[in-house]
């Protein structure tokens, strides 16, 4: 059973486009018209052009909204189009989910004719409180399912040709429920609705370490270990923007 079948239900109330990294995402897709949304979930993030959607899981495939592009149940590792089908591919804070990358990887580049957009994260990046203070096993897990920044920049020369990846950082005021959304908003991760959309939350028994957060909270604790957090408008919490040029990809 793919793993949003069990966690996906509401999914989609929380995890919500926020309009300046769909910005991001739309200009790194540049002029690309038509485009396959791969791990597309509930739409999130799929720009106008998206000819198909493919997305393993059913719950969250009906929680697509009217309107939204055409969508398959199917996988990264065999995307149902044919060889330079589409102008772009593109997924979006999925690819840690995919039973194999690299495969995954060269099926957007054999169907796709300019690029390859991708939205992740990367181990190599500043740490994070929530998961250095009170949820090291998330940490340790991601860094296991995450490639750092030279090992998918390499995986991705191999594949395809030449990339180029660039910080996008997350918004005081996130709209988007996932894992860093809520950097200055730390009471949300005691909700259990923030928390039900997040997959990392899905692993682990999160009692602990919320515990933790909850008494740091009220005794100021929090407050005072994190007070360069107040006054920034954004940070740099390692999520990426990768886009690899596929035009030198034979079909």
């Amino acid at each position: 059973m793919a793993l949003y079948d069990s966690i996906g239900r509401g999914y989609s109330a929380r995890r919500r486009p926020d309009p300046r990294i769909a910005s991001a995402i739309r200009a790194a897709l540049g002029d690309a018209a038509n485009i396959v949304n791969v791990g597309a979930g509930a739409g999130s993030y799929e720009p106008e052009g998206t000819v198909l959607a493919v997305e393993p899981s059913e719950v969250m495939i009906r929680q697509r909204p009217p309107g939204a592009a055409p969508c398959v149940r199917g996988s990264a590792e065999s995307i149902p189009l044919g060889s330079k089908s589409v102008d772009a591919a593109m997924a979006i804070l999925c690819a840690h989910h995919w039973a194999d990358l690299e495969r995954g990887l060269r099926e957007m580049a054999r169907v796709a004719t300019t690029r390859i957009v991708l939205l992740t994260w990367v181990p190599d990046s500043p740490p994070f409180w929530l998961t250095r203070d009170y949820f090291p096993e998330i940490a340790a897990h991601d860094r296991t399912i995450f490639p750092t920044s030279e090992v998918l920049l390499a995986m991705l020369g191999r594949i395809a040709g030449p990339s180029l990846i660039t910080p996008v950082p997350v918004p005081h005021d996130c709209v988007d429920g996932f894992l860093c959304a809520y950097w200055r908003r730390p009471e949300s991760y005691l909700d259990a609705g923030v928390r039900g959309a997040m997959s990392s939350f899905a692993r682990f028994d999160a009692a602990p370490g919320l515990a933790m957060l909850r008494d740091d909270l009220e005794t100021g604790r929090w407050a005072d270990r994190n007070r360069e957090l107040l006054t920034p408008d954004a940070l740099d919490l390692g999520y990426r923007i990768v886009v690899c040029d596929v035009s030198g990809v034979s079909a």
